[in-house]
């Protein structure tokens, strides 16, 4: 996938287009050969680097000495060159017949099918998720594609029928503009596909943030787009932090050069986009946090709930959206569960998935998210609730039995678990990125769902039960955008609607024909062919109600 370049290195004076180069290999002295790469923005096809020449380096999380890249720490002038090249490519696009966009779109999905092998590992490296998450994030991209290519030819509108004669009615999706997209990295390549490929669907463009800790990959993906046929300025990618190139782009819409704003990311964050986009009256999508509930009732299925709760809380090593949060038991099977659940978590492999079989979860993403979860853990215990299991950051000194590998060179956590966990305590409502699970006990079905009901959050939620009653009750008594029952916590599917509640949203959906609504507005069209003025509602023909004998009561 990588080949080393000479002499296409990008100036202000001559800028070489995406498709005309391969990627630049640097010089490295990485631990695993593997290569480190040139990285540069995308603005209207071109590559780039910032406007005064300053870099950051993506590291592996999972060895820390692998450079993965040098990427270009974007300023206000790259993003605003970006928005307007994505604000000149817009009406050609807009104009192009759904279909094509549509199939521009199923090249895409082919070119990653047709790389899917390369991109996993990728991704594997660059953020330290295991390689079959990473394949399945990888195949949800790629699922998007495909169910978004097919939607490019049934883009509808409607005709309706006129309450005046000789006056047709007709309403169509038109696209906003150009969309701000800005993802999280933790699924660096299934979200943003999440958001992009239904924006261009409906005849947008987009200026893409990419994640600060998955650069390289997301360069890579936007070469695959334009690869597939995408026209210069439909997609543009700008790297850096969201400090930086990130508050740069949010506020580019206070000068009225963004029409959309797609966010992943964290409630505080989210508040602070929805606020700017609020006052402008620009459209914006908000995925954020959760602290998702999973309750465990009596009729359940013991070792299928334990298999769901530890999938749950510590697959992508807890750095889901959707991880699991609470744990909620019920007080007549609590001891159960517990033997059975600490029996799976004590003996979780933990490792680099590109080195060793079988681990559960790899690294953090980030040696930042590894403090992050550290200062959550110190909340935990400052709450008042009881450590079961865990130890922190994996060293060589401090280590599971089933820790694979050599835990100096990359940032692993032992996996934690906290018990006595009541609603009045912080680790109750906050969410933990990471490796923990809060556990917490139910006296009845009544109480478990107010537990599940009682956090900020409502992002997805989860019941097993073989009650149907309890599950009927649950799902329509739960304040959530998803609700598992019998299944974990996490998990999404290309077509279903993927989007929270209360903290963890705006409403808006990512996903399946729901997400259409985020990306176009409707526009009503009222064509006159009388030849002259009608009023609706004033020059309809009333027609009256006519008496007549008859004894309805005599029928009876």
């Amino acid at each position: 996938m990588f080949r080393h370049i000479e002499g296409l290195i990008p100036t202000p004076e001559v800028m070489t287009h995406v498709l005309s180069t391969g990627f630049e290999v640097m010089e490295s002295n990485n631990p695993n050969g593997s290569p480190k790469i040139r990285g540069y923005n995308i603005i209207n096809g071109k590559l780039s680097l910032a406007a005064d020449g300053n870099t950051f380096v993506s590291t592996n999380p999972a060895i820390l000495s692998d450079e993965i890249g040098e990427f270009p720490l974007s300023t206000k002038k790259d993003v605003h060159d970006a928005l307007a090249a994505a604000r000149d490519a817009f009406s050609n696009w807009a104009s192009t017949p759904a279909p094509t966009r549509g199939q521009v779109i199923g090249n895409m999905g082919r070119l990653l099918m047709d790389h899917k092998d390369e991109l996993v590992r990728l991704q594997a490296r660059e953020i330290g998720k295991t390689l079959k998450e990473c394949g399945g994030e990888v195949q949800e991209a790629i699922d998007t594609c495909l169910f978004f290519q097919s939607e490019g030819r049934r883009l509808y509108g409607q005709t309706v029928n006129s309450e005046l004669p000789d006056k047709e009615l007709f309403t169509y999706r038109r696209p906003l503009g150009v969309c701000g997209i800005i993802n999280a990295c933790n699924f660096p390549s299934a979200v943003p596909f999440w958001k992009m490929i239904p924006a261009i669907m409906c005849g947008n463009t987009c200026v893409w943030k990419s994640p600060q800790d998955s650069p390289l990959l997301s360069f890579a993906l936007a070469r695959l787009m334009h690869e597939a046929g995408l026209p210069n300025g439909v997609i543009n990618l700008i790297h850096g932090k969201g400090s930086g190139a990130g508050q740069h782009l949010v506020d580019a819409v206070d000068l009225g050069m963004v029409d959309k704003i797609s966010f992943t990311g964290s409630t505080a964050v989210g508040k602070m986009i929805g606020e700017v986009c609020g006052r402008n009256l620009v459209s914006a999508s908000l995925e954020l946090g959760g602290k998702n509930p999973l309750v465990i009732m009596p009729s359940a299925n013991l070792e299928n709930a334990v298999e769901g709760a530890y999938w749950a809380g510590f697959g992508t090593s807890g750095q889901r959206c959707t991880s699991l949060g609470n744990l909620i038991i019920h007080e007549d099977i609590y001891d159960d569960f517990i033997e059975l659940f600490m029996a799976k978590v004590k003996s979780t492999k933990i490792g680099n998935s590109m080195h060793y079989d079988g681990v559960l979860y790899g690294s953090m993403l980030s040696e930042k998210y590894g403090e992050d979860f550290l200062k959550a853990i110190e909340m935990c215990e400052r709450s008042g609730a009881t450590k079961i299991w865990g130890n922190g950051r994996i060293t060589k000194e401090n280590k599971p039995e089933n820790f694979m590998g050599d835990a100096s060179e990359g940032v692993f956590m032992w996996p934690h678990v906290f018990v006595d966990v009541t609603e009045d305590m912080e680790c109750f409502h906050e969410e933990i990125f990471g490796p923990a699970v809060t556990i917490v006990k139910a006296r009845d079905f009544e109480h478990g769902l107010h537990l599940a009901n009682a956090s900020p959050y409502g992002l997805s939620s989860a019941i097993y039960t073989n009650d149907r009653l309890e599950a009927y009750r649950y799902k329509t008594g739960i304040k959530a955008g998803m609700t598992g029952i019998n299944n974990s916590t996490t998990g999404a599917e290309a077509h279903l609607p993927f989007g929270g509640v209360k903290g963890s949203g705006n409403g808006t959906r990512e996903s399946g024909i729901w997400v259409i609504e985020a990306y176009s507005y409707w526009h009503a069209v009222n064509d006159e062919l009388s030849g002259k003025l009608q009023l609706a509602q004033m020059d309809v023909h009333e027609v009256e109600i006519e008496e007549a004998e008859a004894d309805y009561g005599s029928l009876a």
